[in-house]
């Protein structure tokens, strides 16, 4: 049996049956959040790593959006992990900050447009779950695929909107996975939720002195600061 044929076998996982490959994919994705929340330049290797791996989970249950979101992922995690390189050298620490107003409504506009024109390809060509499947599955399936890449982004800009962007994903992923049949994914993103949940609050807690709002609060000025705990 090859390393393919085996990563796409199931195993019983307190009887649910679970591909290994959606096991050892999202072990990776759990360790990805956590050294994100620490602001550690590991979190991209081991982001593109399990994204490998969900890549073969994905094909092997013709997810084809959340596989096309796999790609994007391993390349966008290439760029991140050269911003997250680069503002350390230049700053001495991974500095995070709340985005403007002007940036978040590109943001929501980006995800709104971009989740309806991706949805469109993948139901033209019936590259999301099966041929002829309904809109609100290919919806979920392009809203995860949109909604990743601007995690992505958010997370290589370092904004604390990032973990927003991440709960909007798992709040649909969760019911997407395990309509799929990718229980232990389903068990994952709902660990993320919790994850999502410290980082904002982590995140909100180190941001730079900025005139910039909380959206959960009106706008102040605060005091700058260095943050020296930054992972390696």
């Amino acid at each position: 049996m090859s390393a393919l044929e085996w990563l796409n076998e199931q195993f019983s996982f307190f009887g649910i049956p679970v591909y290994w490959s959606d096991f050892f994919g999202n072990i990776l994705a759990l360790a990805t959040v956590w050294l994100a929340l620490r602001r550690s330049l590991v979190a991209w290797p081991v982001q593109i790593l399990g994204s490998v791996l969900l890549l073969i989970a994905s094909l092997n249950v013709h997810l084809g959006g959340n596989a096309a979101r796999q790609v994007v992922i391993i390349a966008s995690a290439s760029w991140g992990w050269a911003t997250w390189r680069r503002s350390r050298q230049q700053e001495g620490t991974i500095n995070v900050r709340w985005a403007s107003w002007r940036e978040r409504s590109a943001l929501i506009a980006v995800m709104a447009v971009g989740t309806f024109a991706f949805a469109a390809l993948l139901k033209s060509t019936d590259a999301s779950f099966y041929p002829g499947a309904p809109w609100w599955m290919v919806l979920a399936d392009a809203w995860i695929f949109v909604g990743s890449i601007l995690a992505m982004y958010t997370q290589a800009r370092r904004y604390v909107e990032f973990w927003f962007v991440w709960l909007a994903v798992d709040l649909v992923g969760v019911p997407l996975a395990i309509h799929s049949e990718l229980y232990f994914s389903g068990i994952v993103y709902g660990i993320f939720f919790v994850m999502v949940l410290v980082g904002i609050r982590d995140w909100a807690a180190h941001s730079k002195g900025q005139e910039i709002a909380s959206p959960l609060e009106p706008a102040v000025v605060l005091e700058g600061r260095t943050d020296s705990t930054t992972g390696a």
